[in-house]
């Protein structure tokens, strides 16, 4: 029991940080932190559908995957962490002034958030849901690390983004994934001692 409920904190509070990034440091730049979050932004472009709302469509059809692929235990929690970023940004978007001293400072800030958000969330075997699923889907067939082929993936759909809203977008955006996935991959081949919870339970065996 007491496994149980440190995997779903460090659950929550990767999902936590994850949309408190996109909430007070991207979107608010429409810099995408990833292809689902990019697929959010040209919905909220397109039709004036919330973020929250938006993000929750991108993930709908990644989700069934997942529940083919990695099981349904893998996908309850991805379904809570989705939830639980969505409502952060529900909530954080409506309820925070944003304060934005520099949009690199902000980029930073963001990526960094994202990043270790996103590497719990894989280290306790879930994912912050969007282009994650089939990123871990060819990461544990090849053997590759997630963080960078997260980045390839989400390549295509900063670029839709960058034609539909603003060229800068992809620049920013790339910045980004670099930074956030390279620290995903950092938490990902970390090594903790004494937090036995924290592994990639999510890999096909």
């Amino acid at each position: 029991m007491r496994k149980l409920l440190l995997t779903y904190f460090y659950l929550l509070f990767g999902a936590f940080l994850q949309g408190m990034s996109m909430s007070l440091f991207l979107f608010p730049h429409s810099i995408p932190s990833g292809g689902a979050a990019g697929l959010a932004l040209l919905m909220n472009h397109w039709f004036e559908l919330p973020l929250g709302f938006s993000l929750w469509l991108a993930n709908a059809v990644f989700l069934l995957f997942a529940l083919n692929y990695f099981g349904f235990t893998w996908t309850f929690r991805t379904i809570t962490s989705v939830a639980a970023t969505s409502t952060t940004i529900s909530i954080l978007t409506y309820q925070v002034p944003h304060m934005h001293i520099h949009i690199f400072l902000d980029m930073l800030a963001g990526s960094i958030l994202f990043g270790i958000g996103v590497g719990i969330l894989i280290r306790v075997g879930a994912s912050s849901g969007g282009m994650v699923i089939p990123a871990l889907m060819i990461a544990s067939y090849k053997n590759w690390s997630p963080g960078k082929v997260m980045m390839g993936i989400n390549l295509f759909i900063f670029l839709l983004t960058s034609l539909i809203i603003d060229y800068k977008i992809v620049i920013f955006a790339v910045i980004c994934q670099f930074f956030s996935t390279s620290i995903i991959d950092y938490i990902y081949d970390f090594r903790f001692q004494k937090v036995s919870v924290l592994s990639p339970h999510w890999r096909r065996k």
